[in-house]
């Protein structure tokens, strides 16, 4: 049966005493459920706090336990995708520099399927009907217009920048090797195939985090490569495959270290300590060392900066 519609007043019923949930102020409670709306809310954030079998609340859990998680989620999405845009800023620029550095600053180059190489053609024209719309059709981009008027031209640095991070990698991905071995010079630690892995999972954690999805326990479908970093971390096994730092939050960290400078990377492990702390501080229902499992993170993550791929 399709579930009915509830009011606000009827939706903290049902959580107070349907779901066990203790709401200590019913008219917030209903201002964050009109604010933030019941599943995004509760669909995404029960997990930690219900009983599955009984599928309640474990006793004691209260709606501001809820809160604070949300809340904690919404700065790790904006902590998160702030290092994804920078990993994408540069990604983009170095698909640009490689693509033109071989063919040119013309559009007719990156509009041309020769310049592609995939095992299924069909994917390269789909790529370049969604270049040539942008190039020559989409009027939404006054910078693409400039160029399109004055020069009839919008060279590929300019083009990028109206893409998506999941187009710009599926040209990549459809690149010829000698434009992937010149994108691969701006990631030193990382080979093509390698590259293509991080972003296929980096494109999906900067969806959750540009659609205000849970991100703490998100798991791509796709997983990043297989690094000295888990060896290292001795992170466990399951049938050959890691449990940990592969399709979670810890393979975006991974991927940091990977794709960023040492710099970068301690920048965001220095920020996130400080959200765990923040966090810890404003609920007491989730342990640090229970968040991070469910994020993916090891026991000895904070070693992760000792390694890197030389």
């Amino acid at each position: 049966m399709n579930k009915p519609h509830l009011t606000y007043a009827q939706q903290v019923v049902k959580l107070r005493d349907d779901k066990n949930l203790i709401i200590h102020d019913e008219i917030y409670c209903q201002e964050m459920l009109c604010k933030i709306g019941y599943f995004s809310l509760i669909g995404g954030y029960k997990k930690p706090f219900r009983d599955p079998m009984i599928r309640k609340y474990i006793g004691g859990t209260t709606f501001d336990d809820i809160i604070a998680l949300y809340n904690f989620d919404q700065k790790l999405r904006s902590l998160i995708m702030e290092y994804i845009c920078v990993i994408e800023r540069k990604f983009s620029n170095a698909m640009s520099y490689g693509f033109c550095e071989i063919f040119g600053e013309e559009q007719k180059y990156y509009l041309d399927p020769v310049n592609y190489k995939a095992k299924n053609p069909n994917e390269v024209t789909k790529l370049i009907s969604i270049l040539s719309y942008n190039a020559n059709t989409n009027t939404e981009h006054d910078y693409i217009n400039h160029q399109r008027s004055t020069y009839h031209n919008v060279p590929l640095w300019v083009l990028l920048h109206a893409l998506t991070f999941g187009q710009i990698s599926k040209m990549y991905l459809y690149a010829i090797p000698q434009i992937k071995s010149r994108v691969c010079r701006q990631f030193t630690n990382v080979n093509q195939h390698e590259l293509e892995q991080y972003t296929k999972v980096l494109v999906l954690f900067r969806n959750v985090c540009a659609h205000n999805e849970c991100l703490f326990s998100f798991k791509a479908y796709s997983e990043i490569p297989n690094t000295l970093i888990h060896k290292k971390l001795n992170i466990s096994t399951t049938g050959g495959h890691y449990d940990k730092g592969k399709v979670d939050l810890f393979a975006v960290f991974i991927a940091v270290r990977y794709l960023l400078s040492k710099e970068d990377f301690n920048d965001l492990k220095k920020r996130f300590l400080q959200l765990l702390r923040e966090y810890t501080k404003s609920s007491k229902r989730i342990t640090e060392g229970q968040l991070l499992e469910y994020m993916g993170f090891p026991a000895n993550w904070k070693s992760i900066g000792r390694y890197c791929k030389i």
